[in-house]
């Protein structure tokens, strides 16, 4: 009897319960809720720079505050960070896209045009649903 062969196929195989780690009430993702699961989101890094790519724009944040509390003083990072804070809350319909264009411009970039600008297009978002329900999560009601 070749053993060998049964154990690298236990060892390979993954239980059924692990496949989906955002199971809702039966067992099964709330893709309207949670969005379509990727294979994508959930693999390391595969290039070195991915990692600092990704968090290029807190990076770049931190820097700047730093900066500022050096050269200012300790007030006008936290206003600033205030600022963010709010410009991040205006938002519109949890259905409806929204620019964030306030924290654009409190950042400065609201006069470039990056690969975001362009690709990011929400009419091809796979982010589609009810109105009605989406903004009843969004509040908490459901």
């Amino acid at each position: 009897m070749n053993t060998r062969g049964l154990r690298s196929q236990l060892k390979d195989s993954v239980p059924v319960t692990g496949l989906c780690p955002q199971a809702g009430p039966y067992g099964v993702q709330d893709s309207l809720r949670r969005g379509f699961s990727s294979v994508k989101n959930e693999l390391l890094p595969s290039h070195p720079l991915e990692l600092s790519e990704k968090n290029f724009q807190l990076n770049q944040d931190k820097m700047n505050f730093n900066t500022l509390r050096n050269i200012q003083g300790l007030h006008a990072p936290l206003k600033l960070q205030m600022e963010y804070r709010a410009a991040r809350q205006i938002q519109r319909l949890p259905f409806l896209p929204s620019s964030n264009l306030a924290l654009d411009t409190l950042r400065g970039s609201d006069d470039y045009i990056g690969f975001e600008d362009i690709l990011n297009d929400p009419v091809q978002s796979e982010m589609m649903g009810d109105p009605h329900i989406m903004t009843e999560y969004k509040l908490g009601v459901l």
